[in-house]
């Protein structure tokens, strides 16, 4: 279920205690359910959805809890077999009543994530490497501290008011939801209903099908993973983001660009990355963000806002590491957008080889590619027309716009804008890359994803950037 109607009694909810587990080890699964007994049925999710294995368990209940503390739920270990490959998996958990079986039936077997998907009754976690770059030459990074800020399990997220709140809010990881089985915040897409967008079936899902499918091999590993493992990263040739990765934390970020100046690559195919600043509790269980400038009204538009104390961008700007940042590319589209698509140049990269493109082509308006949130880099038009980032927003010398989309003025456009450093109007979402130690490339659009499956170009230029950077 993906539309948040009420379940079936008795539910079945659950949290995993840590969101990673390694191959070979314990996972512990925290449980309540007025069912005497449930029943887990674990999903590896690729290009279809794999049955991976099934547990059991007594049933117990416990009340549910606040969205800023441990939940405490009864605990079940499940031993992950050795030869589970590290990857995504979603647990589909159901009472175990007689002939009851939480498996999907064989005449509709899930065909992706979005059919695993649902606001109660799953639960996430990641299986990381037994050994890290052995098998693979890419590491996913998959956005748990995202999804949880945006998961509404206990009443409340990273965002709106909240009755006497300090500036800082803190949300526990230990609660159900974090990428499927959560109420979430946030409007439908829509330009694609059949997911929340903030949850793993929307953006990530997607780019993983479509990466194994063409034949690149990946491990996984959560922002907590990188936050708690400064050398994680380096046995990998790519560290790669998809979709939405808004939540980073300081250490992730510091061990994120130490990766890039040892020679390890980067591709973002996504935005408004690394937006947010966030600070792990010292046990990994919760993370805190302070959202509001001080003496700020609870639940006014932070993004609009300076003084955040919390804003990557005013304290150390994002793209001196990912090479564009939100405030530049400027905003979010609330619903239906127009069709903008980026204007390409340099079209003898070789990241466009076998695309067709010649400059001047429009890329992936015909389904929307820019929003529903874009990214940018500030930029000043050469004597050719062409566009040139300037670096006076943190952006690294060196940095190559491949594609460039002005964005909308129009009042009535939807498009809403975030606070920048000066009110020059020049708004624009601009794909590019750059080179200091590693190759960072970043295609500054949420929906780069979405549109794997509907444009040859955007398929065939992704693939030339793994390809390129592993």
């Amino acid at each position: 279920m993906t539309d948040g109607t009420a379940p079936r009694r008795p539910v079945v909810d659950g949290y995993p205690a840590r969101p990673s587990v390694r191959a070979g080890e314990i996972l512990r699964l925290h449980v309540s359910t007025r069912a005497e007994r449930f029943r887990a049925a674990f999903y590896r999710c690729g290009p279809r959805p794999r049955l991976m294995g099934r547990m059991e368990g007594r049933g117990t209940y416990a009340e549910p809890g606040s969205h800023d503390t441990d939940w405490n739920w009864p605990a079940h270990d499940v031993a992950i077999p050795a030869d589970w490959p590290s990857g995504v998996y979603i647990a589909v958990l159901g009472p175990d009543t007689a002939g009851s079986d939480v498996r999907f039936p064989a005449a509709r077997p899930p065909v992706d994530a979005a059919a695993l998907d649902a606001r109660h009754s799953r639960l996430l976690f990641v299986v990381t490497a037994r050994e890290p770059g052995h098998r693979a030459p890419i590491l996913y990074k998959v956005p748990l501290f995202t999804y949880h800020a945006y998961n509404r399990s206990g009443g409340a997220s990273l965002y709106g008011a909240l009755p006497g709140a300090e500036d800082r809010r803190t949300v526990t990881l230990r609660r159900p939801g974090g990428g499927t089985g959560g109420p979430v915040k946030g409007r439908p897409d829509a330009h694609d209903p059949g997911s929340p967008r903030q949850t793993f079936a929307h953006w990530d899902a997607p780019f993983i099908a479509w990466m194994e499918a063409s034949g690149f091999t990946a491990d996984y590993c959560t922002d907590l993973d990188l936050d708690e493992n400064p050398e994680l990263a380096h046995p990998y040739r790519l560290l790669l983001s998809a979709g939405h990765d808004e939540y980073w934390s300081e250490r992730v970020r510091r061990h994120v660009s130490s990766f890039r100046d040892r020679g390890g690559n980067i591709a973002v195919f996504g935005a408004n990355t690394c937006w947010w600043r966030v600070t792990p509790d010292a046990t990994g269980t919760a993370i805190s963000c302070a959202k509001y400038p001080p003496g700020a009204p609870q639940g006014a538009d932070t993004d609009r806002m300076r003084g955040a104390p919390d804003h990557w961008w005013e304290t150390e700007p994002e793209n001196r590491l990912i090479g564009v940042s939100y405030r530049n590319g400027g905003g979010h589209w609330d619903g239906p957008r127009e069709r903008l698509g980026f204007t390409v140049q340099h079209t003898g990269h070789p990241v466009f080889s076998g695309t067709g493109l010649r400059d001047g082509d429009v890329l992936g308006a015909e389904h929307h590619l820019v929003g529903y949130e874009c990214d940018g880099a500030a930029h000043r038009r050469d004597p050719h027309g062409q566009a040139v980032a300037t670096g006076e927003d943190g952006t690294p010398d060196g940095f190559i716009i491949l594609g460039i989309a002005d964005l909308p003025t129009a009042p009535g456009s939807g498009w809403h804008t975030a606070a920048r450093e000066n009110d020059d109007p020049r708004r624009a979402a601009t794909f590019g890359l750059y080179t200091r130690g590693g190759t960072v490339f970043n295609a500054a659009t949420t929906d780069w994803p979405r549109l794997l499956r509907l444009d040859p170009r955007v398929r065939t230029i992704t693939r030339n950037v793994i390809t390129l950077l592993t």
